[in-house]
């Protein structure tokens, strides 16, 4: 007799965007597929399906499509009104924490989204990103049988470092209070790991790193002069500001290698005024998000992660993946996936950069893209859906 499937939910603010966070969603989602019945709950638009995105159509996923009610005026006043108390305040209690939570999650909402969430009659659910993953807690007394589980994909000190452009310091509490009311929650680094028990000792998340993604392209063969980054062109995250000029030094040194960099998003303007302003159009080259990224992994000789912060690096393992040689800033998570295998620069040190960029020219390269590939090996996808199954 085979086992019984498991119904699992996915609840994710967008699946059908650009992400990394939506493409690794989408791998573990679609490899869960093959043994249990497994539904994904978005607040996209369901004009915006794409199952071409991230090879969706290739398993048998369910799609769920949720849209918030309106909240009263009155309510609404009520409630932004305590949120604005409790951020300036900052108390420490539980209790607050949760008056909190219903202030930021007005009831209308909450008792909609459980509604609708119940009547998939799910064994566990999964809130993707911290901020889903407080609001699944908030809703966990509306879940009844229901295993809920976190899976926060920021690092501890994106979400609550003073210069956070995610959560912040002032609701660090709040959220840490939130998680513990959850079944489980999933963080990405055993770095984040220590950190929320460092602030928290009765708070202990599990750690499961992310996978490799996609499905290698040839090696690289370490002849072609390029640097490579990839990720999305938002505000500081990727650092790719920090690498156009660390690269316009580099080349006062080096009048050969070019960057490439792929992605979209609301910095393309201020990365193209960079380039011009170093006159560097010929060398600095920004490429469009593609469903085939492997090609200029294939094409690149040296990788560069550029960013002030990463939950999970998974561009990190791609490169490795292909044999790249990586220079990164000196993130805990960076060095907790490459160990010293990569050449670090101290994080938002452009100078610094630009010296490893220069050592990078000069490696031993078959031995480096050799020992790539072997690191690249500890993230296969079966090792890190067994993990994912022994907690749902």
């Amino acid at each position: 007799m085979q086992p019984m499937k498991k119904k699992i939910c996915f609840l994710m603010d967008s699946l059908f965007t650009v992400g990394g966070v939506q493409r690794v969603t989408a791998v573990i989602a679609k490899e869960l597929a093959k043994t249990d019945d497994v539904t994904i709950v978005t607040f996209d638009s369901p004009q915006a399906k794409d199952v071409a995105l991230y090879g969706l159509g290739e398993a048998p996923l369910a799609y769920r499509f949720f849209s918030y009610p309106r909240v009263g005026w009155l309510r609404n006043v009520v409630c932004k009104s305590y949120s604005a108390f409790y951020k300036m305040l900052r108390p420490q209690g539980r209790r607050a924490s949760q008056l909190y939570a219903r202030s930021s999650f007005p009831a209308p909402r909450r008792q909609a989204l459980a509604r609708f969430l119940a009547e998939g009659h799910y064994d566990t659910i999964v809130g993707v990103h911290a901020p889903l993953a407080a609001r699944l807690a908030t809703m966990r007394p509306l879940l009844p049988g229901v295993r809920c589980i976190g899976w926060v994909h920021n690092s501890f000190e994106a979400l609550f470092g003073p210069d956070s452009l995610y959560i912040g310091p002032a609701l660090k509490r709040h959220y840490v209070h939130q998680f513990m009311r959850l079944d489980q929650t999933v963080v990405l680094c055993r770095h984040d790991a220590q950190a929320y028990q460092d602030y928290d000792a009765r708070f202990l998340p599990s750690v499961i790193y992310n996978p490799l993604t996609l499905q290698p392209g040839a090696p690289s063969d370490g002849t072609t002069k390029r640097f490579l980054a990839v990720g999305r062109f938002s505000a500081r995250h990727k650092g790719f500001d920090l690498l156009i000029d660390a690269f316009a030094r580099f080349a006062q040194e080096d009048s050969q290698w070019v960057l490439d960099i792929v992605g979209e998003g609301p910095e393309e303007a201020l990365y193209r005024q960079k380039i011009a302003a170093a006159h560097l159009e010929q060398r600095v080259l920004l490429h469009p998000f593609t469903n085939h990224v492997q090609d200029y992994y294939s094409q690149a000789q040296v990788y560069v992660l550029s960013s002030r912060w990463e939950g999970f690096g998974l561009v990190l393992v791609e490169a490795m993946a292909h044999g790249l040689p990586v220079v990164s800033s000196d993130l805990p998570t960076s060095l907790e996936i490459m160990g010293d295998f990569a050449l670090y620069f101290e994080n938002g040190n452009v100078a610094q950069l630009a010296e490893r960029l220069l050592e990078a020219t000069k490696i031993d390269w078959s031995k480096k893209s050799a020992e790539a590939l072997s690191v690249a090996r500890r993230f296969n996808l079966s090792a890190i859906i067994s993990q994912w199954k022994d907690i749902l």
